[in-house]
């Protein structure tokens, strides 16, 4: 409310320094003919100058805004990679029978162009990976996401975020996991239809996680490829993934 009165109190001081300035001229030049011409003239143009800096002047200041809001998000997705994503997708493998061919189209390198990453997307997007939790330790599971939940939790409250739907809802199903996976006390001998039941939450928020891993990857190498060459070093689908450079 005080921010619309000042809005509304600037608005009426400009209209009366106008309304002052024209005054004066009037009385200084004694031009009333003049005075009327160009203030019709100048209200003629009013409309030329609202296209301008709305369609033209304010996209580039949406664009510049978006840039910036767009670089804080890729912050945080690489701390949520560093912090849980990697550590998950190295999790998940565990739960899967086979990934090898997938995970081969999946081992980015610095040759990568960005056709090489819109058909790794393609192909993600498309994949059904056969993940069964019968197949891996869901205790072990179970403490690691329990760990992180203060830090998935910071990360859904952060209002940039919203601007990034497929990475909020990647938040959703891997805190949806996790919470199906807090709630059970024992998973020794769980029903069938219990183990399905969490086979496709942990198939929901793997294939998410690879997908925007592949994307904030590609965006690595386009900005930062210092950190890029990290990330590919220690890609969590590479079985021989090293920190170390040897060649």
């Amino acid at each position: 409310m005080k921010r619309m009165n000042w809005y509304i109190l600037l608005a009426l001081s400009l209209v009366l320094l106008s309304f002052v300035t024209y005054g004066i001229q009037l009385a200084v030049f004694r031009r009333t003919e003049d005075t009327f011409f160009y203030m019709v003239q100048d209200l003629a143009f009013v409309p030329v100058q609202v296209l301008l800096v709305s369609l033209f002047i304010g996209k580039l200041l949406n664009e510049r805004e978006k840039g910036a809001l767009l670089k804080k998000m890729n912050m945080l997705i690489g701390a949520f990679y560093s912090e849980v994503g990697s550590g998950l997708i190295t999790r998940g493998v565990a739960f899967s029978g086979d990934l090898t061919e997938l995970s081969g189209h999946l081992l980015v390198t610095h040759q990568w162009t960005h056709r090489d990453f819109e058909k790794a997307k393609f192909l993600i997007a498309r994949a059904d990976p056969l993940l069964d939790a019968r197949r891996g330790d869901l205790g072990r599971l179970q403490v690691f996401l329990e760990g992180k939940r203060e830090f998935l939790l910071s990360l859904l409250a952060n209002p940039n975020l919203l601007e990034h739907d497929a990475f909020t809802d990647l938040l959703w199903a891997v805190f949806h996991l996790m919470e199906e996976l807090s709630f059970r006390e024992d998973f020794a001998d769980l029903p069938s239809a219990d183990y399905d039941h969490l086979s496709g939450d942990m198939k929901r928020a793997f294939i998410q996680l690879l997908s925007e891993w592949l994307s904030y990857m590609q965006h690595l190498k386009q900005d930062y490829p210092y950190l890029f060459s990290l990330a590919v070093r220690m890609n969590p689908l590479d079985r021989e993934a090293s920190p170390v450079i040897r060649k």
